[in-house]
C-alpha cells in the first residue's frame, strides 16, 4: 500500500513531467520555419480621363511614343523605391514585401499613352510605329526619361511620390530626327500612409499629374 506521502511525491513529480512536456512542444513548434508573409503587388489603377482642351492640336498627326527610359532608377526595377530624406536622400531603398505587378517604367509608359491617347492617336515603337515613320507626314516622336520615381519621407510620417521626367519631342524625317523641343516635369502627391501602400498611391497621383502637365505641353508645340 503507498503511503501518503509517497503519493504526494508521485503526483508532483507528473505534474512536473506535463510542464516539461508543454515547454518541449512549444519550443519545437517556435523553431517550424515560419510562413512567408505573401508580397503585395501594386498597379496605378484606372486612369483619369483629360477634359477636353479649350484649344485643340492643329495636327492630327500621330505621336510615336519611345519605350520609357530610366536615369534615376532601376530601368527593369518593379519595386517600390523609397527614400529617407531626414536620414540620407541619396539612399534609395526598396520594399521588401512590395512591388509593382510590372517594372515601373512600363507602368508609366502605359499610363502616359492612356491619358495622352485621349486628345492624340499615340502608338508605341514596338506597336505598329516602323510603317509609321516611313510616312511623309513626318510624325512626332516622343521620347521620356525618368530621373527619379521613389516616395521620399521628410520624416518617419510624412511623405510624398515624386516622379521627376524629361521629355524629349523630335520630328522623323527621310534624314532622320529633328529635335523639337525639350521638357522637365516635376510632380509631387502627398501619401497618406507611410507604407508601400501609401506610396504606391501618391506615385500614380504624381504620374496622372506628369501625364495631364505634357498633355498641356504637346498641344502647345500643336502636337
Amino acid at each position: 500500500m503507498i503511503s501518503t506521502s509517497l503519493r504526494r511525491r508521485l503526483h508532483g513529480a507528473g505534474r512536473a513531467a506535463l510542464v516539461v512536456t508543454a515547454v518541449a512542444v512549444l519550443a519545437a513548434c517556435s523553431a517550424l520555419p515560419q510562413k512567408p508573409q505573401p508580397v503585395a503587388r501594386y498597379d496605378f489603377g484606372p486612369a483619369q480621363a483629360l477634359a477636353a482642351p479649350a484649344t485643340p492640336a492643329a495636327t492630327t498627326e500621330p505621336l510615336v511614343l519611345a519605350d520609357v527610359r530610366a536615369a534615376g532608377v532601376p530601368d527593369a526595377s518593379a519595386s517600390i523605391y523609397y527614400r529617407l530624406a531626414y536620414a540620407d536622400a541619396r539612399e534609395l531603398r526598396p520594399y521588401t514585401q512590395a512591388s509593382w505587378v510590372l517594372p515601373a517604367m512600363q507602368l508609366i509608359q502605359q499610363r502616359m499613352r492612356d491619358v495622352l491617347s485621349g486628345q492624340r492617336a499615340v502608338v508605341l515603337d514596338d506597336d505598329g510605329a516602323t510603317p509609321l515613320l516611313r510616312n511623309t507626314a513626318y510624325p512626332a516622336m516622343l521620347r521620356l526619361e525618368v530621373v527619379d520615381f521613389s516616395q521620399v519621407f521628410d520624416s518617419a510620417q510624412s511623405s510624398h511620390g515624386v516622379l521627376r521626367m524629361r521629355a524629349t519631342l523630335s520630328e522623323i524625317t527621310p534624314k532622320g530626327e529633328r529635335w523639337l523641343a525639350q521638357q522637365v516635369f516635376d510632380a509631387r502627391q502627398p501619401a497618406t500612409s507611410a507604407d508601400a501602400a501609401g506610396a504606391a498611391a501618391s506615385l500614380a497621383a504624381a504620374t496622372d499629374q506628369v501625364a495631364q502637365q505634357l498633355d498641356t505641353w504637346l498641344r502647345q508645340q500643336n502636337r
